[in-house]
């Protein structure tokens, strides 16, 4: 495993996360077979999890908290996410921020997130939601300044829309955000143009979400692909979007090399960026965590497929969460 400094704060973090989402409730899931995932996971080098409030209504949390227990000695770094007092994503651009983030939101929410996971401090704690029209609103930044001071929050950041990955350049200028969180992959190149220059000057930490665009870039979807009621990649591959994404898959997959598949060619295009700290797949069995994790290694795509993967840039505008 490879590491990488997370900003300003120093921290060294596995360039390869740990993304807890699909654990915390998505259809399949099972709490054995998670743990044993997490410990596999940190003994192949991982310190940096990724996890949410809303994820099982704090189940992943506490699985989070089963591991660093486990784990007393090791440097375990913990990202939570605070989620907007509405419950919903993503947030829109007329929302107020007294009905997504309320005055004592986030202190409530922090506070709850560290019983859940044990602790009495989290390293990273971010936004679930977001919208710039907020930025210069001083309620949200005096809260934030405060759960630092006090120790409760060591870090703070801000996990951005879906596809809007400019929606945050307002609230980087405040100094207050130490990590941005977004969607980065080989369809979604977006953050590259604006996002990722203004964290690079600002030396602000990036997580890149979703590295297999929830499931396609794994080369396993299928036109009659479908998943149980109330999963979420049901919505996210509506018969359009899936019909879409489908033949840019297919044309992909030309580009994978020898000895390779396309989720590891996906991995190593996100790593080739050196703006990219740390990026979090989601892995909730232990085949995941040893395909995923090796993808570490530090061998370097070769430039002319590198640039052919920047020609598969998809840029989608219709923001879902």
């Amino acid at each position: 495993m490879r590491y990488r400094a997370f900003g300003r704060t120093g921290w060294e973090i596995s360039e390869i996360g740990y993304g807890m989402w699909g654990m915390g409730g998505w259809t399949g899931s099972d709490d054995d077979v998670s743990r044993r995932s997490l410990a596999l996971a940190v003994e192949s080098g991982c310190n940096f999890f990724d996890t949410a409030s809303a994820y099982g209504l704090g189940r992943s949390e506490r699985l989070l908290g089963d591991l660093l227990r486990a784990y007393p000695d090791r440097r375990l770094y913990v990202a939570t996410k605070v989620a907007p007092k509405n419950m919903k994503w993503p947030a829109k651009a007329g929302d107020a921020l007294n009905e997504v983030f309320p005055a004592g939101h986030l202190r409530a929410s922090t506070e709850a997130s560290l019983k859940n996971l044990g602790i009495d401090t989290l390293d990273l704690q971010q936004l679930h939601v977001w919208h710039d029209n907020w930025a210069g609103d001083e309620r949200w930044q005096r809260e934030v300044s405060d759960l630092k001071r006090e120790g409760l929050i060591r870090a703070f950041g801000i996990s951005v829309n879906r596809w809007e990955p400019a929606n945050v350049l307002r609230a980087l200028e405040t100094d207050l955000v130490d990590c941005v969180q977004v969607v980065y992959n080989i369809f979604d190149q977006a953050p590259e143009d604006e996002l990722f220059p203004a964290c690079r000057r600002r030396h602000v930490a990036v997580i890149a979400r979703v590295p297999f665009d929830e499931g396609s870039l794994t080369g396993r979807l299928t036109p009659d692909a479908r998943w149980p009621d109330g999963d979420w990649r049901n919505v996210y591959f509506s018969t359009q979007n899936l019909a879409e994404t489908l033949p840019r898959v297919e044309r992909l997959s030309h580009l994978v090399p020898e000895g390779m598949d396309l989720p590891e060619l996906a991995l190593r295009f996100i790593l080739a960026n050196p703006d990219v700290t740390t990026t979090i797949p989601g892995m909730r069995m232990p085949a995941h965590v040893e395909r995923n994790l090796a993808a570490s290694d530090g061998r370097p795509l070769p430039p002319r497929l590198h640039d052919a993967l920047g020609t598969h840039r998809w840029d989608r505008t219709a923001v879902i969460e």
